[in-house]
Order: C-alpha cells, then structure tokens, then sequence
C-alpha cells in the first residue's frame, strides 16, 4: 500500500532523465529530503529507492524531533550515463523545475551523486534548497555533521554494551571511506578506536594508512571480530547471509537503508546483536542543515542538536528494553507517537 502523500515522475525535458520526486509526508512540517542521482538498472528501481528513502527521512525527522516531514528525489540514470558539465545542468535544472512545482511543500539538500555546488544551481530556479556553499550563505557540506552524529550515536551505544561513553580501545569497523565515512574514520582514529575500514576504492588506502587504520577487503570486514561495525557507504549491506556472518556486538553507522529487508532487524535482535536505525544514526548531516538553513538556528545551537543524537539513541534503547521490542521497532513508535500528536 503507497502510504505517500504525493509521487511525481517525470522525464526531464532537457535532460532525457527519470526525474523521481517522493513527498512522503508533511504532518511535522514542510517537507525535506536529499537530490540522489544515481545509476539504476531501470527507473522503476529509483522510484523503489525514492520511496523507502523518503519514508525514512519521515521517520529521521520525527524521532529527532524536527518540525519536517519526509521527501526524496532520485534522478534515475542508466548504467553507465556520463553527465559532462552542460547536461548536468539540464538534470539539475529538471530537478528544481519539479521541485518547485509543488510550492514549497518540500525543500531539496544534497545526497549521494549531488553536492553543494549542484544545489546553488537548483537554487537559480527554485528557493526551495539547502546546504548550499557557504560562501553563497548556506551550510554547505553535509558530511562532517552526519559524521558527528554517528560519533553520538556510537557514544550512546558504547555506553549501552560496557557502561561508559569513551571510545578509546574500541576495536571497530568501518565500510566506506567517501564523504562521510573519512571524516568519521577521522574522529574515531582521534578518539583512540583501533579502526579496521575497507571502500570499493583501493585508493582509499591512503587514508587509511595517514590515520593508521587496518585495509582489509569489503567481504572480510562483514566477518571482522570488532565490538562495532559502522556501514557507511550505500544502502542494502545487511542481508540475512551478511548476519549470520557478523562477530561485532552492534551495527552503527551513517549510511542508508541498511537492511536489505525489514526482517534482518529481527535476526540481528536474535543474534544479541544491538542495531541503531540508520535514519538516526545518520541524522546529524540533515539537522545541521535544516536548523541552520531552514530554521535559521546559530551553528553553535545546530551543534547542540546534532550532539543530542546520543540523547536520542539512549532513548530509543530504554524504549526498546522497555517495550520487549527491536531498536527498529522502537524508532518507529517513538516516531509514529509525535507524528499523532502532531
């Protein structure tokens, strides 16, 4: 059952491309939602992409207490599409044209395959935008925040399995090494974690090497023996066959959409294993942006509420433990109780 406000699908008139907006909520508030363009085997897979990715930024809002709802848009590209500088302005500016269509009831950040700089062009055709460069008055890059997030979100979990917050000592693993994933694995080496990562891009070695982290390959890392593995690359990585080969004692990290299907939470509980929704774990890069940008909060106050990302996961946990439920099951009532009262 499509439990979406609104769908719209359309072919970009310049571009050629599936230009895919999801609206999936706005009973918090307006909505808002990052610009993901992607290839896709056909645009059928992106509009599946934008729905689940929009429904979860409904559920990311509400559990963080942020008066927004839930909304993504997906332009679905072919494998193998190359945009060079012109075309990708024909795609942006498709984007902005759909975004702006429906008046403001959703405003578009970046997301994986977008960046600051391609919101400042979807900000030429519609106001309806953030985290653009800072330099133009935006946010810009999303990446340390949600990076910062997740180092809450971690601090709340450690505290969970040995009783205190500190990091140092922790062994940890940590896949993907993009945006995101360097600027955490970069926290974590400061915090003193001995830190195993892996990305598909064996030049991310280097990072590795200058932070002093372990390389290992992104199939070894899955059977890692680390008290937490942090998946912060695409989404899908936690399939049934991934968790029965999982050694750690919880799953944290920034990327989306992590379980391939909504029965591996219940496997992961079965396993002892403590899972943090991803639309938590990975919620400090969107409030930064919203409460500076769209809320117009000093930095110094969005820190404050990214930092509250640990508050958030003790809370979520107590819930849990107190309901008899997964941590899953858990973010979705505390996030359905505010959607009701709203």
């Amino acid at each position: 059952m499509l439990d979406h406000e609104q769908v719209l699908i359309r072919r970009g008139p310049r571009s050629g491309l599936p230009v895919i907006l999801a609206l999936h909520s706005t009973a918090l508030g307006p909505a808002a939602g990052g610009v993901r363009l992607w290839h896709y085997p056909g645009w059928r897979d992106g509009l599946t992409d934008a729905l689940r990715l929009s429904a979860a930024m409904t559920l990311k809002f509400a559990v963080t207490d942020l008066a927004r709802g839930g909304g993504k848009t997906v332009v679905a590209m072919p494998q193998g599409t190359r945009l060079d500088p012109a075309r990708r302005r024909d795609v942006l500016r498709d984007v902005a044209e759909v975004i702006d269509s429906i008046g403001g009831r959703y405003a578009a950040g970046p997301d994986v395959g977008t960046s600051p700089a391609d919101m400042a062009v979807i900000r030429e055709f519609t106001p309806h935008v953030f985290c653009t460069p800072e330099d133009q008055g935006g946010s810009g890059d999303s990446s340390p925040h949600t990076a910062r997030g997740t180092l809450a979100a971690l601090r709340a979990v450690s505290r969970r399995l040995y009783g205190e917050a500190g990091l140092k000592g922790l062994r940890m693993g940590l896949i993907g090494l993009g945006h995101v994933g360097e600027h955490l694995a970069r926290l974590l080496a400061a915090e003193g974690v001995e830190l195993t990562v892996t990305d598909i891009d064996a030049a991310r070695t280097r990072t590795a090497e200058e932070i002093g982290a372990a390389w290992t390959g992104p199939e070894e890392i899955i059977s890692a023996d680390v008290d937490i593995l942090i998946p912060a690359a695409l989404g899908g990585v936690l399939t049934t066959r991934v968790v029965r080969d999982l050694r750690c004692r919880a799953v944290v990290g920034p990327a989306n959409n992590q379980l391939h299907a909504a029965e591996v939470a219940d496997l992961l509980y079965q396993r002892g294993i403590v899972w943090i929704p991803d639309y938590v774990a990975g919620a400090g890069g969107v409030i930064n942006a919203v409460t500076t940008e769209l809320h117009h909060f000093t930095s110094d106050d969005a820190r404050a509420r990214v930092d509250t990302i640990e508050d958030i996961v003790t809370e979520l946990l107590r819930t849990a433990d107190d309901l008899g439920v997964t941590p899953a099951q858990a973010g979705h009532e505390m996030a359905q109780r505010r959607i009701r009262a709203a």
